[in-house]
């Protein structure tokens, strides 16, 4: 079916340049001069049967073939109409070539030509073009009107006008012969629309509009070479091979959207292109005017004109002055100069539109800044805007004379560096970038000190939108402000945030996260039950066995935490089950701590299990005590009613709000790793964690020190008080076949 499809594809490209070989008979006509003037208008008529009907069959299939849009397919519709219209008119000039006697004029096939250009002129204004608001279709519409009073002007003056005071002319004559500048007036018109308005359907409009305009000036020569000079051209000369010529760019035109899948967007520079059309109008009504008042006195006649040139130059330059202002300031920030978000959104699509070479590449970096925020707080706005203004001279000094910088909003900005040598040619500027961004910025007697995280996305296979593009430089942004801020990172697909969620709900699904458990052991009092605390782990297929740091703060930012933090609960609970007198701690992250579903999730798990809900802890970091809302401490007392210990995790760290620890129902305190550090060697060091162990008696709350490594110690944190400790000191993180074993191991001699 394939090979069936090409050969009849190659069938009719075959078939539409032979019948331009056809039409190519009137060319060598002319070049020999050969054949009576009878011979010579039959060999044209002739040749143009074939080109015609082959246009009118093809604009038929294509309108019939499906797959046009409803706008142009209404305009091929009318084209078709047109098309139709010069195949009977063709066949009436050749029947009427074997009939004796010349034929008169007009005759049928002139009403005919004539008759087909309305449905031409509407046909190209309905073919679809780029989308314009209310204010550029008023624009396009003057500078329409512009052309074409320029171009009614030579007209006048060159065909109606002369037309007009034709003596002794027949008034139908005279009609006929005035409408056909006045419709080919209204074909420029619609010409001139067209390529203003970007159309979409690519070459094919190009080929249709090179035909009108060949048909235009073969009309306009013919025309004024009769009435200016009184040369009457015969078939077989020059403005009959501009119709020729004009017939079969119709026919290519119709065969190349016939093939065309879809619409090609026009590209952008195609308006800047044709943008100088309406100063070349204007110009050639002045020209037109001069020339007819060369024999007038400079005054008062030439004055006037020479007056009328001054003002509408003047007028034209304010114009483009106003409009290149207009742009500046359209596309430029206020207060750093760089370039706004609109015109980096137009830089990338320029970048992603240029095709792919070897030795060319193209990047973008996304630009934050660390610590802005705090500079703004402290320091006031106007501190915040000498920091950013002071960020743009960096971005100029450092970018090439091509490249783009400019602010997206806030304190981020961002970098287009088009056609570099190599994709080390990029990090190098953005390591620049890193150093320069160091530099402290002075204002009043503050020295304010910020640096920058930089994301770096280079234009690629995987690139095929600006949104793409810079959601790859946003990954490698976060995953620099991750990882410790301050330089630059470069994109790869692991750093997709979208990716790397997805594959931790398929890792949830897939069962490769594991728990591990780690002992919380009790320092004062009589023993009794061990409490264990669950910490995930990632088995990954790829990299292997990955610790918490390695994927919770991106699961935190996705979401992707509250399917694994489920799976956790719920998995740990399952084990812990069979663990008799075994207390068992989870931590639950913010996010679930905010789902109305919390309570309700929980005690689906706990009925699961089988697990007690009285052994069970779940454990909150800072950052969920700091800003409760109602709903918030409502579920959690729920839980805490619920016989479920609430336990503060990481104490210390972050900007503890003491009053919370009363109105919260939170029952265990764990005091941070970073405070036991050095209580066994530094006299400070010990006095804090003590004070953090007394805060915690004086709100009875269980007090657990985490990170004890010596047992020294574990000496200093039970003589402070401590109810419980946790580190590598009494055991690391085990899997629950090896917790269970080191559970019957300590039972065994209780046994005996």
């Amino acid at each position: 079916m394939a090979d069936l499809r090409a050969g009849s594809s190659r069938l009719l490209t075959a078939s539409v340049w032979g019948a331009g070989a056809v039409l190519a008979v009137i060319v060598v006509q002319m070049v020999t001069g050969w054949g009576t003037d009878h011979q010579i208008r039959v060999l044209n008529d002739l040749a143009y049967v074939p080109v015609t009907l082959l246009t009118a069959a093809l604009g038929l299939r294509l309108i019939t073939k499906g797959g046009l849009h409803r706008r142009e397919r209404r305009a091929w519709v009318l084209l078709e109409v047109a098309f139709l219209g010069q195949v009977v008119a063709h066949v009436a000039s050749l029947i009427r070539d074997f009939q004796p006697g010349s034929p008169p004029y007009p005759n049928v096939s002139d009403y005919l030509y004539l008759a087909a250009i309305p449905f031409v002129v509407a046909g190209l204004l309905l073919l679809p073009a780029a989308r314009r608001d209310r204010g550029d279709r008023l624009k396009l519409l003057i500078d329409s009107l512009i052309i074409v009073a320029g171009a009614c002007m030579a007209l006048w003056y060159l065909e109606i006008g002369p037309m007009l005071q034709y003596p002794g002319a027949d008034p139908a004559v005279i009609a006929f012969s005035t409408a056909v500048p006045v419709l080919d007036l209204l074909l420029v018109f619609a010409l001139i629309i067209l390529l203003l308005r970007r159309p979409e359907a690519g070459a094919a409009v190009s080929l249709l509009s090179g035909s009108m305009a060949l048909k235009v000036v073969a009309d306009s020569t013919y025309t004024v070479a009769y009435i200016q000079f009184g040369i009457s051209y015969r078939p077989g000369s020059w403005p009959f091979l501009l119709w020729a010529a004009g017939s079969f760019l119709t026919l290519l035109a119709v065969h190349r959207r016939l093939c065309q899948d879809g619409l090609t967007q026009a590209r952008r520079r195609g308006r800047k292109r044709l943008g100088w059309l309406p100063y070349g109008a204007i110009v050639l009504a002045y020209g037109l005017i001069a020339f007819v008042a060369r024999h007038q006195a400079l005054y008062p006649l030439g004055g006037m004109i020479f007056g009328g040139v001054a003002i509408t130059s003047l007028v034209i330059a304010r114009q483009l002055f106003a409009q290149r202002e207009n742009r500046r300031l359209a596309v430029t920030d206020p207060l750093t100069g760089l370039s706004n978000r609109a015109l980096i959104a137009e830089r990338l699509t320029e970048l992603v539109r240029q095709p792919m070479r070897e030795g060319r590449h193209g990047a973008v970096l996304l630009i934050d800044l660390d610590r802005f925020k705090p500079i703004n707080d402290t320091y006031g706005h106007e501190a915040g805007d000498a920091v950013l203004k002071a960020v743009a001279v960096a971005l100029r000094a450092v970018i090439r004379s091509g490249d783009t910088a400019g602010r997206l909003g806030g304190d981020e900005f961002a970098v287009v560096l088009p056609g570099l040598p190599s994709r080390a040619a990029a990090e190098g500027i953005a390591q620049r970038l890193v150093d320069a961004l160091r530099t402290p910025v002075i204002f009043g007697e503050a020295v304010l000190g910020v640096e920058a995280s930089i994301g770096v996305a280079f234009r690629d296979e995987t690139t095929a939108d600006i949104e793409q593009l810079l959601a790859h430089a946003d990954a490698a942004m976060y995953a620099v402000k991750r990882s410790g801020r301050g330089r630059y990172g470069v994109y790869t697909p692991e750093l997709d945030i979208r990716v790397r969620d997805a594959e931790m709900r398929r890792a949830v699904e897939n069962d490769e996260f594991v728990v591990h458990f780690q002992p919380v052991v009790r320092l004062t009092g009589d023993g009794g039950g061990m409490t264990v605390e669950a910490l995930v782990r990632w088995n990954h297929p790829a990299r292997g066995l990955l610790m918490p740091g390695a994927f919770i703060e991106l699961a935190e930012e996705t979401g992707a935490v509250v399917a694994i933090g489920e799976w956790v609960l719920r998995e740990a609970c399952r084990q812990a089950a069979g663990w008799q007198t075994v207390n068992l701690s989870v931590n639950l992250s913010a996010r679930q701590v905010t789902r109305t579903g919390l309570v309700e999730t929980i005690r689906d798990i706990l009925a699961e299990t089988g697990f007690p809900a009285d052994r069970l802890v779940l454990e909150l970091t800072e950052s969920v005590i700091l800003h409760p809302d109602e709903a918030t401490v409502a579920r959690l007392e729920a839980l805490r009613a619920m016989g479920i210990g609430i336990s503060v995790d990481d104490f210390g760290t972050g900007y503890s709000a003491l009053s919370y620890l009363r109105t919260l129902p939170v029952s265990v305190l764990k005091i941070d790793r970073s405070f036991i550090t050095g209580i066994d060697t530094d006299p400070d060091t010990y006095a804090v964690a003590e004070a953090l162990v007394r805060l915690a008696k004086a709100y009875r709350l269980q007090v657990v020190a985490e990170g004890i490594e010596t047992a020294e110690q574990a000496r200093c944190v039970t003589e402070m008080g401590c109810d419980y400790g946790q580190g590598y000191h009494f055991a690391r993180p085990m899997p629950g076949p090896a917790l269970a074993g080191l559970l019957t191991a300590r039972l065994s001699p209780e046994r005996s």
